[in-house]
Parts: C-alpha cells; sequence; structure tokens
C-alpha cells in the first residue's frame, strides 16, 4: 500500500512539475516585446531580457557604462581594454571571436537577446536563427546623434532610461567642455600605425570624432574616409605640418607586440621638424579603447586625455 502511494504521490508531483513548465514557458511567450530597428533590419525582442549575449565590444562598452547584466562575450583571440578586462573571466560565456562566434556555444547557451553587429555583422542571419538578434552599429558620420540613439535603444530595453539620460548629458558636456578649448588649437592629424605603416583619418571617417564633433581642424584632406585611413608617409606628415598629432597603436591594440611601436615609428627626423613634434603636442591615445571598443566610456577617456593634453600646452 505504502508503495502504491508512494507512486501516486511521485506522479502527481511530476504532473505538477511539467504543469509548471507549460505555464513558464508561456509566460516567456507573452513576455512584453518591441519592434526595434537597428543597423541590419527590424526585430522584435523582448523586453528585460534576462540572458543577453553581446558580440561587437562597442555596444558592450556602452551596456557596461548603463551597469547591464550580460552573460557572454567573443573571448577567444579578443583583447578588451583593461576598463572591460572583467569579460575576459570564466563566468561569462565564451562566445567565440569578434569575427566568428561559437554558434553551438550559444545555440547550447539559449540566450534571449544576441547583440551583434560590429565585426561580426555577416554572422548576423546565423545569429537570428538561434535568438532574437540586433546590431546597434554607430554611423561615424553622425557619431554623437547615432550613439546617443543606439545608447538610449539599449537603455529602453533594459529599464536603464534614467542612467542613460545622465550618461549621455555628461558626454555632452565633456564635447562642449573640450571644442571650447580646441578653438585655438590649431590644426590636427589622426594617425594609425600598424606593422610600422601610418594611416591618417579624415573627417567622417572611422576616427573623424576628433574633427566632426570636438571641432580640431584637418591638418590636410582626403577624397576617401576609408575605413582603414588613407596610408601616409613621413614626408606628407611634415608637408601637412599639424601642430596635434593624434595617434592610435594597432599592434598594441590588438597583442600583437612584434616590430615598432608607433612611438619607434614616429621618431625619425622627417617628423621631428612638424610642430606638433616640436611642442610635445604628440598624444598617444588608449588604443585598445578606441579601436577594439569604441563605445560611450572609450571616447570619454578619449576626450579626458586630449584634455589634460591642452591643458598641459595652455589652451
Amino acid at each position: 500500500m505504502r508503495l502504491r502511494v508512494a507512486l501516486f504521490s511521485s506522479a502527481v508531483t511530476a504532473a505538477l512539475a511539467l504543469t509548471g513548465c507549460d505555464s513558464a514557458s508561456k509566460d516567456a511567450d507573452a513576455a512584453p516585446k518591441i519592434t526595434l530597428e537597428h543597423a541590419q533590419g527590424s526585430t522584435q525582442v523582448p523586453l528585460h531580457p534576462q540572458k543577453v549575449v553581446i558580440l561587437n565590444p562597442a555596444t558592450l562598452d556602452n551596456a557596461d557604462a548603463l551597469h547591464i547584466s550580460v552573460a557572454g562575450v567573443p573571448q577567444t583571440d579578443s583583447h578588451l581594454p583593461p576598463f572591460l578586462a572583467k569579460y575576459s573571466g570564466s563566468s561569462y560565456l565564451n562566445a567565440g571571436t569578434l569575427f566568428e562566434p561559437n554558434y553551438e556555444a550559444l545555440s547550447n547557451a539559449k540566450p534571449d537577446l544576441i547583440i551583434a553587429g560590429g565585426r561580426a555583422h555577416d554572422a548576423y542571419d546565423k545569429l537570428s536563427a538561434i535568438a532574437p538578434t540586433i546590431a546597434l552599429d554607430v554611423d561615424p558620420q553622425h557619431f554623437t546623434q547615432s550613439l546617443t540613439q543606439r545608447t538610449e535603444q539599449l537603455a529602453s530595453l533594459f529599464g536603464k532610461e534614467e542612467e542613460a539620460k545622465a550618461l549621455l548629458s555628461n558626454f555632452d558636456a565633456q564635447i562642449a567642455a573640450l571644442k571650447a578649448k580646441s578653438a585655438n588649437a590649431g590644426s590636427a592629424m589622426v594617425l594609425m600605425i600598424s606593422g610600422g605603416k601610418m594611416s591618417a583619418y579624415s573627417p567622417g571617417s572611422r576616427f573623424g570624432f576628433v574633427f566632426d564633433e570636438l571641432g580640431f581642424t584637418p591638418a590636410s584632406s582626403f577624397p576617401q574616409t576609408g575605413k582603414h585611413g588613407n596610408v601616409v608617409s613621413s614626408e606628407f606628415i611634415l608637408n601637412a605640418n599639424p601642430d596635434w598629432l593624434f595617434v592610435m597603436d594597432r599592434d598594441n591594440a590588438i597583442g600583437r607586440p612584434e616590430g615598432q611601436s608607433a612611438q619607434q615609428v614616429l621618431d625619425n627626423p622627417l617628423i621631428e621638424k612638424t610642430n606638433a613634434w616640436k611642442n610635445q603636442h604628440v598624444v598617444y591615445l588608449d588604443s585598445a579603447s578606441l579601436y577594439i571598443a569604441g563605445g560611450i566610456q572609450s571616447y570619454s577617456r578619449m576626450m579626458d586625455k586630449i584634455s589634460a593634453a591642452l591643458d598641459s600646452a595652455g589652451q
């Protein structure tokens, strides 16, 4: 008799458990959703998603600034800047590389939302088959306006509207303060150095923020904005003769120590004749922050560094 009672009790418990699972599944399906317009289309996504994987470090930068909980990020061959280094830890799902997501790991993890874009742009269709996927890429030609929109969209998904408002207000104030200082600072050139070669960026390009938003006068013009910049030589830089050089070291950013550093490449007789070099107006930016990440915290830190350099120069 006791055996029959035990079996009956177990059956009831199992039935209740299954009913609970069905209810949870229905609750998940009934969770509020919104249709979000993003860089790769229009997607219906859940509000307040619990398990979120972010593949684009720029969006991770913004999410971290808003204190949004993240479940997974690319970790294989990824070199996040120090302020995002915690996401390299074992408590976060390794979602693959910046260019090639680990689809099997993502499928097994069953995320509520994947935020892709950036270097994972081409993976969008495969990712969308796993979970709702969006791309919150920022348009470099309308940087501040686009960054504001993407930050507000991200905040709206997680109920972080007030945090976003304060964050963006501080960011705008930084831009205004630095723009006032740059008005009389003279001309500038933004350089990326990689493998001993130099590329310069123009207004409207990936790193055109210095000109478009901060108001520095370009020391030279280029017919193409170019995602990877425009290849330049020391002779070209001398002829342009910028008053300021803002420099990023790509090899350092991606963890490739071999070869010459940016400082070594620029330390030559031609560059030493420029106004920027003679006046010690060569500013080495946080390359990992800007090149790998490039979200609101990265640009805020960049502005802090440029502002300090202008203050030291008496601007």
